[in-house]
């Protein structure tokens, strides 16, 4: 484990939302942030092998410690006690990290090709993983092996859990929901109601339905139970004229529940599912957002910019498509050593309650 150095300077704030940037920034594209349920810690992970906490204070922030993986980071969860750190990308591998006691990050799991999504299941003291190698996993972090194996239609994009639902977007539109009082067992697959690629999921805060995001920037609600999927509808967003960017992220309020989406125009937006009426437009950035999250109390959001993000995005599922016969994080390494970023870690306050119409 490395400290980190650098602190916030007085350089006037180029964001044109004023949020105050973290430092210092990861030096490849963030492909995931998530904030401790206890505390304002912020980890983020990156296409430089890195997973990285900063201490979110107010104005600023301070870094704390990060870890190295062999090959890109694609994800993180944090234990429910706000201790323990798991990360999981190219390398195949998801190391545990008890990141508050300063211990050294040790391999908890495994898959046999790059880890997309993972989340902790408090009330089942497991860890789930999902993989390209179209497969979830449970894992009790104190044994080698998984506790069990779920098939998976395709490669996995996108999960959501928020117990006892979890939903899982795959290759070629399937989403797949479970009960995880009976994790073995399908509760329902449905094809997507958007008509590209899934990139992102958010659970219902009363787990009664879930949001889609897609390529295309249009976002789906969908409830659950079969009386209510007259509630059910669409609607677009991050369109500019003719120009339509992927919706990358999408995270509902701990306390308002109502919702947030980032995309690759550089934009996020605050939406109330409930009333169908967008809260606020925030202004845009220069780079594509491809991640997002709220902290554990809601008063504090955090997104990332990263400059080629929407290119790596593309390149990446050429790679897949035509099946390489290098390994894909070898493949991954080559493209990101090609590239140049810009990438950045930002920090806004939530206090936007205006209106207007889902269009």
């Amino acid at each position: 484990m490395a400290n980190l150095s650098g602190l916030n300077t007085g350089v006037a704030n180029p964001n044109p939302n004023k949020s105050f940037e973290v430092l210092p920034a990861p030096s490849d594209s963030v492909s995931s942030l998530s904030f401790s349920p206890k505390a304002n810690y912020l980890v983020a992970t990156s296409w430089d092998n890195q997973v990285r906490c900063w201490e979110i204070l107010p104005g600023s922030s301070q870094p704390k410690a990060s870890i190295s993986h062999d090959f890109p980071v694609l994800c993180s969860t944090w234990k429910d006690d706000g201790t323990t750190v798991f990360s999981g990308g190219c390398d195949k591998l998801v190391k545990m990290w008890p990141l508050m006691s300063g211990g050294q990050p040790t391999q908890v799991a495994a898959h046999d090709a790059p880890i997309k999504e993972m989340a902790w299941i408090q009330q089942m003291n497991l860890l789930v993983t999902g993989s390209w190698d179209k497969t979830l996993r449970y894992w009790d972090t104190r044994q080698a092996q998984p506790v069990h194996t779920q098939q998976l239609p395709e490669r996995c994009y996108a999960l959501t859990v928020l117990y006892p639902l979890m939903v899982v977007g795959t290759a070629d539109r399937h989403l797949i929901i479970y009960n995880l009082q009976s994790p073995q067992t399908e509760f329902k697959r449905i094809t997507s109601p958007l008509k590209y690629q899934t990139r992102c999921l958010a659970a219902f805060p009363d787990q009664q339905g879930f949001l889609v995001g897609s390529i295309e920037g249009r976002v789906g609600v969908h409830h659950l139970d079969d009386s209510q999927q007259s509630k059910n509808f669409t609607f677009k967003c991050h369109r500019e004229g003719n120009e339509i960017y992927s919706v990358n992220s999408l995270n509902f309020h701990p306390v308002h529940h109502t919702f947030a989406t980032a995309g690759s125009d550089g934009a996020f937006n605050f939406w109330d599912k409930d009333s169908k009426q967008r809260l606020k437009a925030m202004a845009r950035c220069p780079y594509p957002i491809p991640c997002s999250t709220f902290n554990n109390d809601g008063s504090i959001f955090a997104y990332a910019l990263s400059i080629h993000f929407g290119i790596l995005n593309r390149l990446l599922h050429l790679l897949l498509l035509l099946r390489f016969a290098m390994t894909g994080a070898r493949v991954l390494k080559i493209i990101i050593q090609l590239q140049q970023r810009r990438i950045s870690i930002f920090i806004a306050h939530w206090k936007v309650r205006l209106k207007g119409s889902l269009v």
